[in-house]
């Protein structure tokens, strides 16, 4: 009994100490973690896979913009969850003077090359002021009463995809003005390869300004931090610089965008064929615009030896003067395009363009002047014009793909393919 006794005795005693134990570490932890000043990246590897993009993270760039007067650049894809960011932000209390909206607009419904002009938001009463028209980056007049500007808009990774050639713009402005520039960085849809012609200077324009190809693979905060420190900015310039990062995300994943980013990409299928597709956009040929499959159709009326075929038509805020409104084209349909098999091997595909020039009669009118812009180079449209192979068109970018994916290298915040 005795024995029985002492052992009872040690097993209240043992929990005795665990309670206390439990109670010293519920106090002191906290501290512990408090005075190791642990930075926002230590939490990025989060338990859950879900990719939580830079302006979800609200608990690290709130603190930035305590009694800062704010300016944001969004569109329709500036969301948080299910809430706009500039509703966001407002809601918030935060002291947000304007708006910048780029290509399509602030809500993303104006079709690709539509002029668009300032305006007051209805939702908000927030002055607009457009980064797509008459002028393409933020006037000194318009900063003035800013302490900080807000990038954040959903990109899909392709050089003449223009909404990071109004970041460029927009970071110069900030530079000039000194003016913090915040980039809250999305996931690119394309980040998962390198691959095209490097942008050679003297074809720079709003369509590419910097000398990559045309798959970057890069977010936005990653391209903004190479162009700020490699000199890309006017001048050499730099700007103040900061950004939030993505979690749970790298460049393998296949990120799919929970909201279009403009008009005439309506699925994943058509970003994946965005990249190859939109060089037709420097020739006679349609690629769709006009229907409900944008940049997966291609065709003309004069093509031959084909059964499909596509009518385009007028679709206000998407494309309302299609190219060959109300005519039959003649082509090819690459909605069912393979793309899950294909993500692993994927790179820039010059089988279409090469295919329809060959079945094209009038080759000498095939490609306009807005050609050599897209393709960031004249020898593109001269190799296919003299019927160089696929092979020995890849191997010509080789020397200067390779150097851009070294400077690349540098400026990725997240684990590459």
């Amino acid at each position: 009994m005795t024995q029985i006794y002492k052992l009872t005795s040690t097993i209240k005693y043992i929990k005795m100490m665990f309670k206390n134990l439990s109670i010293l570490l519920l106090f002191c932890i906290p501290c512990f973690l408090s005075a190791c000043n642990i930075p926002d990246d230590a939490y990025e590897h989060s338990t859950s896979d879900r990719i939580i993009v830079g302006a979800e993270r609200t608990d690290v760039y709130f603190p930035w913009l305590k009694d800062k007067r704010v300016a944001v650049i969004t569109n329709q894809t500036s969301m948080i969850k299910n809430k706009h960011l500039l509703d966001s932000l407002l809601g918030s209390g935060f002291d947000v003077r304007k708006a910048f909206c780029p290509e399509h607009g602030f809500r993303g419904k104006a079709e690709a090359g539509e002029k668009i002009g300032n305006y007051i938001d209805k939702k908000t009463g927030i002055p607009v002021i457009s980064l797509y028209g008459k002028n393409y980056k933020p006037k000194n007049s318009d900063l003035q009463d800013i302490d900080i500007l807000i990038f954040d808009i959903q990109d899909v990774g392709a050089r003449f995809y223009t909404y990071i050639s109004t970041m460029t713009y927009a970071m110069e402005a900030c530079a000039e003005n000194d003016i913090t520039f915040l980039v809250l960085d999305r996931p690119n849809p394309n980040g998962f390869y390198v691959d095209g012609p490097v942008l050679e200077k003297e074809f720079s324009s709003f369509v590419g300004l910097h000398p990559v190809p045309i798959v970057h693979g890069m977010t936005v905060a990653e391209y903004a931090n190479m162009i700020n420190t490699e000199g890309w900015l006017e001048n050499k310039s730099k700007c103040r610089l900061k950004y939030v990062k993505n979690l749970n995300y790298n460049h393998t994943s296949h990120y799919i965008l929970p909201v279009n980013p403009s008009p005439n990409l309506p699925d994943m299928t058509s970003i994946y064929l965005y990249p190859s597709l939109c060089l037709f956009e420097g020739t006679v040929v349609s690629i769709g615009r006009g229907t409900n499959k944008p940049f997966q159709l291609i065709g003309h009326p004069d093509i031959k030896n084909t059964d499909f075929f596509f009518i385009p038509e007028s679709i206000p805020g998407v494309s309302l003067n299609p190219k060959f409104n109300g005519q039959k084209c003649f082509g090819f349909d690459l909605s069912d395009y393979s793309v899950d098999s294909s993500l692993k091997k994927m790179q820039l595909d010059l089988s279409w363009i090469i295919k329809i020039y060959g079945q094209f009669d009038k080759e000498d009118d095939f490609f306009n002047s807005y050609f050599n812009k897209l393709a960031g180079n004249n020898k593109l449209k001269e190799q296919i014009k003299n019927g160089d192979s696929i092979e020995n068109i890849r191997e010509s970018w080789k020397e200067k793909l390779n150097e851009f994916k070294m400077i690349r290298k540098k400026y990725l915040l997240y684990e590459d393919f």
